[in-house]
């Protein structure tokens, strides 16, 4: 059975007024205890949210976020050499596991930047060889030692960069992926795969190169990377074929040749002139118990069995009454939108978006889907979300929806569930909608 969510909040990085290009959502991610959720925009903004405390005497506000800290992560760059504009957006944010201090990962399509976000609520007063304010004082005056104290003051969050790692990826920056052994991070562009240490930025190992001699021989690139939970030598790429292969580090520095590669024959039936475009895999992620890893494509979520590459163990069909309208999608650029997928903490649901600001959920145990909507027009706090229904033929129901009444411009492509709880994220364009499981 699906859980039924209510929202939570509905968090406007700007306001409600139009919003422009820089405002646009284009990550979401928990960190690893889900108190804290990490949004990246088109312009190169952070925008990091705590999770209120319980309260004994409003159960019902858990979940609430709200925002604890915002910081320029990134700026637009020119490179002079390529005459190339390297745009501000972040691509990806990823937390590295909890410490004293919150760590993480973000990067546009060129530089990856490590930030430490802490907090502070003292300052130190009563310097012997500078003001309060800053300024030095003049060595005459100074005639008494002076042992400089803590006095208290209001909290204040800091994000400091801490590492930026830069000048490896000749493509553009799809993948970062942190490491269980918590002391490397790969990252991925279109044919290549590098392997970072933490502590060093200027320079990175090659994992994995797929460029070809002669670039006219080229015939797919790297779509998504990540790393194994928990074996630190194992790590899987996505192709724009549709194949996932798997790689063990251990076997060679080089990790050009694929431990196990995992494809599913295409069906004769459903050939078209868009099969290669729509089996391209947008996202690959491990289920949290490693055993499994679910990917993306246009149409459809795949779960793999790391033990059998010959075909996915569940298949979940995403919007496949759009199969009719790819020439339109295909017009329009639609179809080369690259949505994510989440799993929920316990793997038995998985999560991905679609279009009209619909997103859908599949749950694995029971073998349910739902079909639900982020939108203005359910954006009352405590709202329960109703699931929605897309009519294909011609006559339809009265709380269905046609297909053809579908908004393409309204689509969500990041989602992110709490690693503990029932709490979902959802971007839409310039907004973001959490929603909670709802409680009695």
């Amino acid at each position: 059975m699906y859980t039924v969510f209510t929202l939570t909040d509905k968090l406007v990085l700007e306001d409600n007024h139009p919003f422009s290009y820089s405002d646009i959502i284009s990550t979401v991610e928990f960190n690893h205890s889900g108190e804290l959720l990490a949004t990246g925009d088109k312009g190169g903004r952070v925008v990091i949210f705590q999770q209120e405390p319980e309260s004994k005497n409003q159960p019902q506000c858990r979940g609430e976020y709200n925002v604890y800290s915002t910081f320029q992560s990134h700026e637009p760059e020119f490179d002079y050499l390529k005459s190339l504009e390297i745009e501000e957006k972040i691509n990806k944010i990823r937390w590295l596991p909890q410490n004293a201090a919150q760590f993480l990962l973000s990067t546009n399509d060129k530089t990856i930047k490590l930030w430490k976000i802490s907090e502070r609520d003292k300052r130190p007063e009563g310097y012997n060889l500078k003001e309060e304010d800053g300024r030095y004082r003049d060595l005459n005056t100074v005639t008494t030692l002076r042992v400089p104290i803590f006095r208290p003051m209001d909290l204040m969050v800091e994000a400091s960069p801490r590492r930026v790692f830069a000048n490896a990826h000749t493509y553009h920056i799809n993948s970062i992926s942190v490491n269980s052994d918590c002391e490397t991070y790969l990252s991925a562009d279109d044919l290549r795969i590098n392997l970072w240490n933490l502590e060093i930025t200027d320079r990175s190992f090659n994992i994995v190169d797929i460029k070809p001699a002669n670039m006219e021989e080229l015939t797919e690139v790297i779509t998504a990377a990540e790393f194994h939970p928990n074996q630190c030598n194992t790590f899987v790429y996505s192709s724009s074929k549709g194949t996932i292969r798997l790689c063990d580090m251990r076997a060679s520095a080089l990790c050009d040749k694929h431990a196990k590669q995992f494809e599913e024959p295409e069906d004769p039936n459903n050939r078209s002139f868009f099969s290669e475009i729509i089996s391209s895999i947008s996202d690959v992620k491990f289920s949290h118990s490693g055993r499994y890893m679910m990917t993306r494509d246009y149409l459809s979520v795949k779960i793999w069995d790391l033990n059998m590459e010959s075909r996915p163990v569940e298949t979940y069909q995403v919007h496949e009454y759009l199969r009719s309208k790819l020439c339109s999608l295909y017009e329009n650029d639609c179809i080369f939108d690259k949505f994510e997928c989440c799993w929920n903490g316990n793997d038995s649901v998985v999560m991905t978006g679609s279009y009209n600001n619909f997103f859908r959920m599949f749950d694995r145990v029971y073998r349910q889907d739902v079909t639900l909507e982020a939108s203005r027009e359910n954006s009352k706090p405590r709202s329960v979300l109703k699931p929605r229904k897309v009519s294909t033929g011609g006559k339809r129901k009265k709380d269905e929806i046609s297909v053809d009444s579908l908004d393409f411009n309204k689509k969500i492509l990041h989602t992110a569930w709490h690693p503990l709880d029932n709490i979902i994220a959802v971007a839409t364009t310039n907004n973001l909608y959490i929603f909670q499981e709802k409680l009695n």
